[in-house]
Order: structure tokens, then sequence, then C-alpha cells
């Protein structure tokens, strides 16, 4: 349906800017003919549709639009769940990004985890697609609206934190084949990802407490 939308509307946006160029001389005003300000008056009204049009597009495409219901209960514990996950994560840091062989085999660092906490190796993980579930938060009908814009905040902070650890892990786990790696580049970008998992941290920290903020009576 948006794909369809975004056809029409492109095509809508092509007839008129080739309406528009088929008179591109400035008219005098004073002296234009009825034909000139009629095709004046068409360019205001193309304009002013288009407008209309791609604010109409733009709004219906937002994640939101789509989650015009609250949070419910059990989607708001995954946020907390979440959250409490990534705390573990961080204060066992070095134990759940080190892998050993059984049978006491060689063991090396490994950033696979650090994608499993925040949601990004399972359908099953607490933060699985969590911005879903932010996308409701506006539609809570007890939540304080002076704390919307924070909660706004933290979740784009949220989003840039998660998409660059998930970067750094990726990176991590394929430094010591690349040319020129070795153990310490997988470390490197280890610790890089560590650095933004305490970002994702603190935004979705943020998160909570607007969640769990209450309108004043």
């Amino acid at each position: 349906m948006v794909n369809t939308s975004i056809v029409l509307l492109s095509a809508a946006l092509a007839s008129g800017a080739s309406a528009f160029t088929t008179n591109t001389r400035v008219p005098n005003i004073h002296s234009s003919s009825s034909t000139e300000m009629q095709a004046i008056s068409s360019r205001r009204d193309f304009f002013t549709t288009s407008t209309i049009a791609t604010t109409t597009l733009l709004t219906f495409n937002q994640p939101a639009f789509a989650a015009n219901s609250p949070p419910t209960d059990e989607e708001l514990a995954r946020i907390r769940t979440g959250y409490d996950n990534i705390q573990y994560l961080l204060n066992n840091w070095e134990k759940e990004t080190t892998v050993c062989r059984e049978n006491g085999g060689e063991c090396k660092r490994d950033a696979n985890a650090v994608r499993a906490y925040l949601g990004l190796r399972s359908t099953t993980d607490p933060l699985f697609q969590i911005e879903k579930v932010f996308a409701k938060v506006r539609f809570m009908p007890d939540i304080d609206p002076d704390k919307l814009d924070a909660f706004f905040e933290a979740t784009e902070d949220w989003n840039s934190a998660m998409a660059m650890s998930n970067s750094m892990a990726f990176i991590s786990q394929f430094g010591e084949y690349n040319p020129g790696g070795g153990k310490d580049e997988v470390l490197k970008y280890l610790n890089e990802a560590e650095i933004q998992v305490k970002l994702a941290e603190k935004a979705l920290a943020k998160v909570i407490d607007c969640v769990e903020s209450k309108a004043p009576e």
C-alpha cells in the first residue's frame, strides 16, 4: 500500500513538474495576460497539493501509525528484561565475550554474545525488534507528556548505539582473519563494541524512566 502511494505521488509530482516547466519566464504581474495568471494559480495549486500529499504520505509511513495502540504489559516487560540482560553483559563482559573449546581447549574472545544481548540474533530475544514497542509508547494513556521529548531522544540514542555496537561486534568476529588482523584487532573492535553497549544501556535506562513515568493528576 505504501509502495503504491509512493508511485502515485511520484507520478503526480512528475506531471506537476512537467506543467511547471512549460513556462519558465517570470511574468510581469501588472501586465500578465489571463492565461499567465491562470498558469501561476495552477502552479500554486500544484505545490500546495504536493505538499499536502507528501506530508500525508510521510505521516502514514511512520511506524507509530501502524501501532496505534499502547504496548501490552508483556511488551513493556521485554524492555526491562532486555535492560537487565545488558547490565549483566556489561558486568560480566570478559566472561560473556570469551569462548573456550571443550575439555580445556583454547579460549578466545568472541563478540557473538553482544549481538545476542541486543536482540539481533533470535526472535526470542527480549529486545528483538524492540523499536516496534517503542512506537506504541506514545499511545499510553497515563504516560507523562513532559517526558515524551526525552523518550524520543532516548530511542534515537538507542538505535544509534545498537547499530554501532552491532557493527563493531561483527567486525571483531572476523578481525583475526582479515589482512593484517589478529587477536589485537579482535580485541580492538570488541572494546569499541563495549563502549557502544554502554551507550545503549544508558539510552534504554532513559526509555524505561519515561515509560514508567505517570502523568501528573
